[in-house]
């Protein structure tokens, strides 16, 4: 593992790469700024214009635009009290109260800090739990890839979004995509309308496209914003200049981040949850827990640690198992694969030099938010605001266009994309999560071919599937999630009947 990370530290000296982290942090912090605009949405973009690139290079890009959307959402969270990004609104609670009293530069500084301190925790615990987890993964076979699918897809299914049935459809859906294409097993081809350009099923990057960034596009052009932020409301005191007291601010992001972890590690979390547990467990640890809600700079500082702290954690069962835990995990996962990566127990034992750059390249670029965050580059980006979302949006477009013709250079893919993103509208307005859907995509193949080989090793026996005592307590927790909704309703049965009587 030293000799890993070492070679992985010489490679990552290359100019190419320390552009790519650079670049990749600016863009980010670009991207969290603008509302409406997402980390899903600059990922999905970025994906395929990374395509020529080497896999070093892109996933510094990559790494720089997660960790920097983290710090940019907070940008317009605090100086306009709109979130950048869902992980900013807890930031909302005091960050903006901070700016109404003057303190916006100061509430900018630690929000910048605390993205960078949680970042940083992040990529730790992503360098100390991946590889050990995944040389127990080693020992999985067949049924016990299955039942992680499963276990991923019923997850993100059930707890992301309010109603676990449109979730599962969703995931449905997502398997039917991934069915496209030839069998595996038999060879035959399934679902490709005679077109040979579906012989090899839909393209990852297609469907990572069309349903993340092409709706929320869409939903820009109805919205037709059409001036921006004026330059009065952007309140950045240019004269403030009180350092921020770190000292104070130590427990926060150390309970903050811990509790940031843990989340991203959990499957259907995110960061929006972590900084919403972060902020409600500093409220409650506080002296003062009146002050929080009025601009208490700890609120801040529990809020962007506690999101930036889930970044790299969600990143853990994405590497070890291949199972993504949220649904910029998927973008990442998707962006290994078209690099040609596997995610999962080999690619710590295959590729262990790519893979440990990418670590440190988490690290890298939530110590960049020190430099490249501060109050220069901060009043630099918060001009974007001014920039209306009727101009951004066939700019967005275009770029991704571009960027999946160079794939393959294929106008099928682009018409598919545009019926995809179309689909992913429609699906949007009917309040279904588009996550279980993309996840259905990358997981489907691997759910089906594990099933069948289990099913062929044993001769069509099912309880194969549960020989092992891994696959009974996967299995056991694939249960356990799809109780939740039953619970759930069962709960808010019981409360009515008791308010009926």
């Amino acid at each position: 593992m030293i000799e890993d990370l070492l070679s992985a530290a010489v490679a990552l000296m290359a100019v190419e790469n320390v552009v790519a982290m650079v670049l990749g942090t600016l863009i980010g912090i670009v991207i969290g700024a603008l509302p409406g605009l997402t980390t899903t949405i600059g990922l999905a973009i970025l994906i395929p214009l990374s395509f020529g690139l080497s896999p070093l290079v892109a996933l510094g890009l990559m790494a720089g635009l997660y960790n920097g959307s983290m710090y940019g959402g907070a940008i317009p969270a605090i100086l306009l009290n709109i979130p950048g990004t869902p992980a900013a609104i807890a930031t909302t609670f005091d960050g903006y109260p901070m700016t109404q009293q003057g303190k916006a530069a100061t509430a900018l500084r630690i929000a910048c800090y605390s993205s960078a301190v949680g970042g940083l925790v992040s990529a730790f615990a992503l360098l100390l739990l991946a590889p050990p987890l995944s040389m127990v993964t080693l020992a999985f076979g067949p049924p016990e890839y299955f039942w992680i699918a499963a276990f991923g897809l019923v997850s993100i299914a059930v707890l992301i979004g309010g109603d676990p049935i449109k979730g599962i459809l969703s995931a449905l859906l997502g398997l039917l995509i991934a069915s496209v294409g030839m069998d595996t097993v038999t060879g035959r081809i399934r679902f490709s309308f005679g077109r040979l350009e579906l012989v090899d099923g839909v393209n990852i990057v297609v469907v990572l496209i069309g349903l993340f960034a092409l709706p929320r596009v869409l939903q820009m052009a109805e919205d037709a914003a059409m001036t921006g932020v004026r330059v009065a409301d952007l309140k950045i005191g240019r004269g403030d200049s009180t350092p921020v007291a770190v000292r104070p601010l130590i427990p926060t992001w150390t309970r903050s981040s811990i509790i940031g972890v843990l989340v991203g590690i959990l499957p259907g979390a995110g960061g929006n949850i972590a900084a919403f547990l972060s902020y409600n467990e500093a409220k409650r640890s506080d002296r003062d827990p009146e002050s929080f809600g009025r601009g208490n700079p700890r609120g801040v500082a529990a809020a962007e640690a506690g999101n930036s702290s889930d970044n790299a954690a969600s990143l853990i069962p994405t590497l070890t198992l291949g199972v993504p835990g949220n649904a910029i995990a998927a973008l990442i996962m998707g962006g290994l694969l078209v690099h040609g990566l596997q995610p999962g127990p080999s690619l710590f034992r295959d590729n262990s030099d790519i893979v440990y750059g990418f670590v440190l390249q988490m690290m890298i670029t939530s110590v960049l938010l020190f430099a490249l965050g501060g109050m220069i580059a901060t009043r630099i980006f918060a001009q974007v605001l001014r920039v209306p979302q009727v101009m951004l949006a066939p700019m967005i477009v275009a770029l991704m266009c571009l960027g999946l013709f160079t794939v393959n250079n294929s106008q099928f893919e682009l018409f598919l994309m545009i019926g995809f993103g179309l689909f992913g509208y429609v699906l949007t307005q009917m309040q279904f999560p588009l996550p279980p859907m993309i996840l259905g995509v990358i997981l489907g193949g691997m759910a089906e071919q594990n099933l069948r080989t289990a099913l062929l090793i044993s001769r069509g026996d099912w309880w194969h599937l549960l020989a092992s005592p891994i696959s009974k307590g996967i299995a056991g927790l694939v249960v356990l999630v799809l109780l939740v909704p039953l619970l759930r309703m069962l709960r808010q049965w019981r409360a009515t009947a008791r308010d009926g009587t």
